[in-house]
């Protein structure tokens, strides 16, 4: 991991980049979440605070995918970035009586930020060797998990310290800084040879709908686009966190800030604990993406019905073993399997998939746990995610057996000598 920053100066900036934007959402998101419980009360607004961080990304999907693969990758972060320093700057708003104003920041952000991650995942495998890929893919994958663990942390601490409008200040401070980081980029994010003039005028369905055949056309790229979506049917849990925190176990920002912690940390460890079962290429990570949707579910089963705020914290670092491991494993396979000409839109389509199914999932467990509680409704979800990875399993294990056979072009992630 070291080794590929000291070598690599465009993807260490990038990466910077990611880790301080992140962290300052991260710091925002504690700070949002209280101000919504303290003047509402309410569970629903409280996961609605997720719908508004995910659904905008299904909605700009179409746009976003083909402006990735149309247009200049590092001028579209450079823009996304001190648009996102703006935008955030309107949560300032929010503590004014008008707690609604944080779902129009929130959604301002993340709609901006939908343009960011197409750009930047697609953008990567041309920055770095083909053998830094995996290590490269786990370290931004990891990097969301660790500023979420560390940004929360830090944000709780920050929140009860210096106030909710310092922490919304210095989330907007994060995108200027991730801006001018990635201004100072040299290296073309585009593929060396691929470059080509544009003479019609986008058409965003159309350009989608030709991303979307050539998935179906590979049945690999569509197993892992189905498991990303499965993950995000069971993304309800996350927007039950602060309410298990504030009902449950009678916390405030403070107790917010530990399970949002405990969910970073495992979406860290995950992509770097899965490498030696992916050694198989793309046998072993669809056979990953199962098993880490198995265990998700059966952590999460485990939260609903901890005693302790610490026990439930630590359920929730488990469950997020797997579902940092599949997210990574996701986009590595994506990644390897895709062309550049059309890795902007299978991105984009995939992120819109995905955030679709956590927006519904996080309407539902916000509805249901205004009737039966967030224990409950997390044991639902949790078991939902269970069983979701045993069909996974099954619904996969003709293609896992001829991928084993066959060796589809798929490399392992075998990344363990470099991140040691």
């Amino acid at each position: 991991m070291w080794s590929l920053l000291r070598r690599n100066s465009a993807f260490r900036k990038l990466f910077t980049a990611q880790v301080i934007s992140y962290g300052g959402d991260w710091f925002a998101a504690v700070a949002a979440i209280g101000l919504l419980l303290e003047f509402t009360g309410s569970d629903f607004l409280a996961s609605a605070f997720w719908v508004a961080q995910t659904l905008p990304t299904f909605i700009m999907g179409p746009i976003a995918g083909p402006v990735a693969d149309r247009f200049d990758r590092r001028k579209i972060l450079i823009i996304a970035s001190f648009a996102q320093a703006i935008m955030a700057l309107t949560f300032l708003l929010a503590g004014h009586g008008a707690p609604w104003i944080v779902f129009v920041a929130q959604g301002g952000v993340a709609a901006l930020g939908s343009f960011f991650g197409p750009a930047a995942q697609a953008g990567v495998p041309n920055i770095v060797e083909e053998k830094d890929l995996a290590t490269a893919t786990s370290m931004m994958a990891a990097t969301w998990g660790a500023m979420l663990a560390v940004g929360a942390a830090l944000g709780a601490l920050f929140t009860v310290a210096f106030g909710r409008n310092a922490a919304f200040i210095a989330d907007s401070a994060s995108f200027v800084i991730a801006a001018l980081l990635i201004l100072s980029i040299r290296e073309s994010l585009q593929a060396s040879g691929t470059s080509r003039v544009y003479t019609e005028r986008m058409h965003p369905i159309r350009d989608t709908r030709e991303a979307l055949s050539h998935a179906r056309s590979h049945p690999a790229i569509m197993a892992l686009i189905g498991s990303h979506i499965g993950f995000g049917f069971g993304a309800g849990v996350v927007g039950m966190l602060a309410v298990l925190a504030t009902v449950k176990f009678h916390g405030s920002d403070g107790a917010i800030g530990l399970l949002l912690a405990g969910r970073g940390v495992g979406v860290v460890l995950g992509p770097l604990l899965i490498t030696r079962l992916v050694a198989r290429g793309i046998h072993g990570v669809l056979l990953a993406c199962g098993f880490a949707a198995i265990g998700y579910g059966t952590m999460y089963l485990g939260v609903a019905i901890a005693p302790w705020l610490v026990l439930a914290a630590i359920g929730v670092m488990l469950a997020h073993l797997g579902g940092g491991a599949q997210w990574a494993l996701t986009i590595y396979g994506l990644q390897l399997l895709t062309p550049d000409e059309l890795r902007g839109r299978i991105f984009a389509a995939d992120a819109a998939l995905v955030t679709l199914a956590m927006s519904l999932s996080l309407v539902f467990s916000g509805l249901m746990s205004g009737v039966i509680g967030p224990s409950a409704t997390i044991a639902i979800i949790g078991g939902g995610s269970l069983l979701w990875g045993i069909v996974f399993l099954f619904l996969t294990r003709v293609l896992r057996a001829e991928a084993e056979t066959e060796a589809l072009a798929v490399h392992p992630l075998a990344v363990e000598t470099e991140l040691t």
